[in-house]
C-alpha cells in the first residue's frame, strides 16, 4: 500500500510539473508576442482583423498577441538601374529598356539610375502587390516620353541635366496620382550612346513597316476620296433619271386620262358619231402601214395596189 501511495504522489507531482512547464512556455510566448521593436530605418503597420490600427516609428511597442499583426516596412533609400542590370560587378545593357527613339528619328542607348524610398507605408503595403515594379514601369514611361522630345545629339551631350529634371518631375507627379506609397529621391543619367548596329537595323525595319502601313492607309484614303464623289454623283444621276421618268409617266398617264374623259363626254352627247370618228381615226393610224390586197376569193393573180398610191 505504501509503495502504491508513493507512486501515485510522484505521478501527481510529475503532472503538475508538466502543466507548470506548459503554462510557463505559453506565458513566455504570450509575453514575446505582446511586444515588438521597430528599428530606426523602419516603420511598423499594426493591423487587427485586416484593418490598420496605427503606424509606429522606431521604438518598443505592445500589441495584443494572436489578434493584432505587425508588418515592418523598410524606409531606407534604395536604388535600381533602368536600361541595365548589375551582374558580376558589370553593367549589362537591357535593350528593351535602354534603347529609345529621339525627336529626329534616331536611336540612343541611355541608362538611368533611380533612387527611391517608401513615403507612405500603408499605401505601399496595401495599394499594390509590387510597388517597386510599378514604379519602375512608370519611370521607364516617363523617360521615353521625355527623351522623344530631344534630338540625339542633345541627349548624348548637353541635355542630360534637363532630361533628368523633366523625368523626375513627370515621375513624381504620376506617383502622387497613383498613390502607391513610393517617392523619388533622385534619378540620374548614367550613360548615353548610340545603340549597336543590330539594334539600329531592327528598329529601322520596324519603322519601315510602320511607314509602309501609313502609305497603304493614305493610298486607301486617297482612293476613297476620289471614288466616293464619283459613286455619289452616279447615285444622284440614277435618282434624278428615275424621278424624271416617274414624272414623265405620270404626266403621260394624266394626259391619257384627260383625253379619255374628254372623249367620254363627247360620247355621252353623240355616241354614234363618236364611235364612227374613233373607228376612222384608228383606221387612219393603221392602214398606212398595211399592204392592202382586194380579192373575191377566186382571183388567180394578186395585183398590188401600191402603184395606185401617190
Amino acid at each position: 500500500m505504501g509503495k502504491n501511495k508513493n507512486g501515485f504522489v510522484k505521478k501527481k507531482i510529475s503532472l503538475k510539473v508538466v502543466l507548470l512547464v506548459i503554462v510557463a512556455l505559453f506565458a513566455l510566448t504570450v509575453v514575446n508576442g505582446s511586444f515588438y521593436s521597430v528599428k530606426e530605418q523602419e516603420q511598423a503597420i499594426l493591423t487587427m482583423f485586416g484593418k490598420v490600427v496605427r503606424v509606429d516609428t522606431a521604438g518598443l511597442y505592445f500589441k495584443i498577441p494572436y489578434i493584432q499583426q505587425v508588418h515592418l516596412v523598410d524606409m531606407t533609400t534604395h536604388g535600381i538601374g533602368i536600361g541595365y542590370v548589375l551582374k558580376d560587378g558589370q553593367n549589362i545593357t537591357v535593350d528593351d529598356e535602354g534603347v529609345m527613339i529621339t525627336s529626329d528619328f534616331n536611336f540612343v542607348d541611355i541608362d538611368f539610375y533611380l533612387e527611391y524610398k517608401v513615403s507612405d507605408p500603408v499605401a505601399a503595403y496595401y495599394n499594390s502587390e509590387d510597388p517597386e515594379m510599378i514604379m519602375k514601369n512608370m519611370a521607364l514611361a516617363s523617360i521615353r516620353n521625355t527623351v522623344v522630345n530631344y534630338p540625339v545629339d542633345d541627349v548624348i551631350t548637353t541635355a542630360k541635366g534637363q532630361i533628368q529634371a523633366e523625368v523626375k518631375e513627370r515621375l513624381t507627379t504620376e506617383l502622387a496620382e497613383k498613390n502607391i506609397g513610393m517617392s523619388v529621391v533622385n534619378i540620374s543619367v548614367q550613360d548615353a550612346e548610340p545603340p549597336t548596329e543590330e539594334i539600329v537595323q531592327a528598329f529601322k525595319s520596324v519603322e519601315t513597316a510602320k511607314q509602309g502601313k501609313e502609305t497603304a492607309v493614305n493610298n486607301a484614303k486617297k482612293y476613297q476620296s476620289e471614288e466616293l464623289p464619283k459613286a455619289e454623283a452616279a447615285a444622284d444621276k440614277i435618282l434624278q433619271d428615275a424621278e424624271a421618268s416617274k414624272q414623265a409617266r405620270i404626266a403621260e398617264a394624266e394626259g391619257q386620262v384627260a383625253r379619255f374623259n374628254e372623249m367620254y363626254e363627247q360620247y355621252k352627247l353623240q355616241p354614234y358619231i363618236t364611235k364612227k370618228r374613233l373607228f376612222y381615226e384608228t383606221m387612219e393610224e393603221l392602214l398606212p402601214d398595211l399592204k392592202v390586197i382586194i380579192t373575191d376569193g377566186n382571183t388567180q393573180q394578186m395585183l398590188p395596189l401600191d402603184s395606185f398610191n401617190g
